[in-house]
């Protein structure tokens, strides 16, 4: 059996890849450069995973996602595959240990975020690790013309000149021609195979509805779905008052978005995945990584502010290959509050400085100080104290991210962690002079294999309850000991988190980089204006989208501007099937012809008893 098969079937329990998975599977493992385009839901992780374990030597992973970093060592771990990440809320010992396992053969995968890459501790370990394959996920963010600039990408090239033999493989969901040039380029790849998938998804119908009152007709068609879905808005604000709205007119939802703590999102989402509701109302926070296939139906209260964004958000709808639809609401002022958005989004240069000013200052951190530290940030509290607007804050931070000074990890939760920084016998004395301590360290001891070598992550609840002890005495015991240099804990926090790649600038030194304050600007611009085509145009709406992406395509023939285009056509049996070629129900064949319903349905009916169409599933399709 072929290397690659046998490891898809012993690891994930699979007999054969999806389309184009095995052609970047066997390039990667063969030491090719690749490039890999897949639309959300191609299975992106087999395509580096099973390479990763058919090369010799560690995998490295770099991700700007770490909530999907986080999901994917668990999943590689549940199958028994060494698997750790470095991400934000690691202390600069736990970071150390996890690069000595890697160093020393101790993973298989070791995945991390491209801003950990530039620090010395990082590179001196990356220099005497065996490396077989470097992976580079979201690979669109190492371009200015991409949706989601990381400025770290850019330095992702530099790990080439420590192991040059070493092949790298860059995967991405969005990428027009612009974009596929950057990866290729700024990753310095070498003669790369490319693999495009088709981005056609025809079991996906992309339609706009212009209407003055979304939220109503947001109501009626989910009281006519008795589906799974999703109702997409682009603020918080807007995911609340939506819910609200259909909750009253009894519409079982949940919601889902960043300023929610850890505990609540996971039981949102457990709630949605085990269908106890079926329809969540969500930021773009909610989504990326979450593989359910049976999602019918995907609808945009507000319009994302990019064609890559919508492109991902829809392509969450229909991913088991059944029919479904994603709809866009669009109202009259729409346009006007999308480009208004995106002003807000770059706030003077004097606002800039003064939120990063106001954000150093709440962390204590001094001018020269601070790089590669992370701090939890309650920003709510910030805004207060220093009588900020919330958005102008949270602009201002992406900003700041954009231009290579900070990164936020939103939404983050980060559990307790911690290991004893002592041997054994050392512990043994500790607890012979001081016998307070006894009980706390030795049900740490029992609980946790592996605590004197790793950072284990604790369950204080747990232990507290063994212990007939509150949280906050476990807590004050545990920094008592800490004092004593016995241990090393990191506490759980679901605050955001924010980390200083670079030290705090003096102001004099502080300045934004034009091509982030300018020239994304006027791509963000760009893009949100392709977007008002989208909604006002009269052109196909799949063939909008996937021609922005750079491929060509047919009209889909189901989304409102090609049933527009088609109302007028006269009735006839070669029209009909041919419409019929590929699955189409009542409602769609309808709005094709133009002509009555009982004569629409006594051709469907002779047809049917010709043998010449088949009805299944509430669908006419010709045999």
């Amino acid at each position: 059996m072929k290397k690659s098969i046998e490891l898809l079937s012993k690891y994930w329990g699979f007999d054969s890849f999806r389309p184009m998975q095995e052609e970047i599977v066997d390039d990667s493992i063969n030491g090719y450069d690749v490039l890999a385009l897949l639309p959300t839901g191609g299975g992106k992780s087999i395509c580096f995973q099973v390479p990763g374990l058919a090369r010799e030597g560690l995998t490295i992973v770099i991700s700007p996602l770490i909530a999907l970093m986080q999901d994917q060592v668990l999943n590689l771990e549940k199958v028994g595959i060494r698997a750790k990440a470095i991400t934000s809320g690691m202390s600069y010992r736990d970071i150390d240990i996890t690069l000595d396992n890697a160093r020393f053969g101790g993973l298989d995968f070791l995945y991390t975020s491209p801003e950990r890459l530039q620090t010395t501790l990082f590179i001196e370990r990356f220099k005497r690790m065996q490396v077989g394959l470097i992976v580079v996920d979201e690979a669109h963010c190492i371009s200015e013309w991409g949706h989601d600039f990381r400025p770290a990408f850019m330095k992702i090239s530099d790990l080439r000149s420590i192991h040059p033999e070493v092949p790298i493989l860059a995967l991405t969901a969005t990428a027009n021609e612009k974009v596929r040039l950057d990866i290729i380029n700024k990753l310095k790849l070498s003669k790369p195979k490319i693999h495009e998938s088709s981005f056609e998804r025809k079991n996906l119908t992309y339609t706009l509805s212009s209407t003055e009152n979304k939220i109503q007709n947001i109501i009626d068609f989910c009281k006519k779905k008795n589906e799974v879905g999703i109702v997409y808005c682009q603020t918080r604000k807007s995911v609340k008052d939506v819910a609200k709205i259909l909750i009253a007119n009894g519409i079982n939802c949940g919601v889902y978005h960043g300023g929610m703590n850890a505990e609540e999102r996971n039981q949102m989402l457990n709630f949605w995945l085990k269908e106890q509701i079926k329809i969540i109302v969500a930021t773009n926070a909610f989504g990326m990584g979450i593989d359910k296939p049976n999602v019918r139906f995907v609808l945009h209260y507000e319009i994302p502010a990019s064609p890559e964004a919508y492109f991902q958000e829809a392509g969450r709808g229909g991913r088991d290959g059944k029919e479904s639809i994603a709809i866009a609401y669009y109202a009259p002022n729409d346009g006007k509050n999308l480009l208004e958005q995106i002003e807000k989004k770059y706030p003077d240069k004097e606002i800039v400085m003064h939120c990063y000013r106001a954000i150093c200052n709440h962390l204590k951190i001094a001018i020269g100080s601070g790089k590669d530290e992370n701090y939890p940030i309650d920003l709510k509290y910030v805004c207060k104290q220093f009588n900020l607007e919330y958005a102008v804050l949270y602009n201002v931070l992406k900003l700041l991210e954009s231009n290579g000074n900070l990164l936020l990890s939103e939404g983050f939760y980060n559990p307790s962690k911690l290991k004893f920084t002592v041997e054994n016998r050392d512990l043994y004395n500790f607890q012979i002079s001081h016998e307070k301590y006894y009980p706390i360290t030795s049900i740490l001891t029992r609980s946790y294999a592996g605590i004197f070598d790793v950072y284990q992550a604790i369950h204080e609840a747990e232990i507290c309850k063994r212990l007939k002890i509150n949280e906050q005495e476990f807590k004050k015991q545990i920094d008592e000991i800490q004092k004593f240099g016995i241990l090393d804990v990191n506490w759980k926090t679901s605050l955001p988190l924010l980390t200083f790649v670079s030290e705090r600038l003096a102001d004099a030194d502080f300045k934004l980089d034009p091509v982030i304050y300018h020239d994304r600007k006027i791509t963000a611009i760009d893009k949100a204006k392709y977007m008002l085509l989208f909604c006002e145009g009269e052109k196909c709406r799949a063939q909008l989208l996937i021609g922005y992406l750079g491929q060509e395509t047919k009209e889909c023939g189901k989304c409102d501007a090609c049933l527009k285009k088609q109302k007028n056509k006269i009735l006839n049996e070669n029209e009909l099937l041919n419409l019929l070629q590929k699955p189409t129900n009542i409602q769609e064949v309808k709005g094709y012809f133009r002509s009555d319903e009982d004569e629409l349905k006594n051709m469907l009916r002779k047809l049917v008893k010709e043998e010449r169409v088949r009805y299944q599933n509430g669908n006419y399709s010709a045999e």
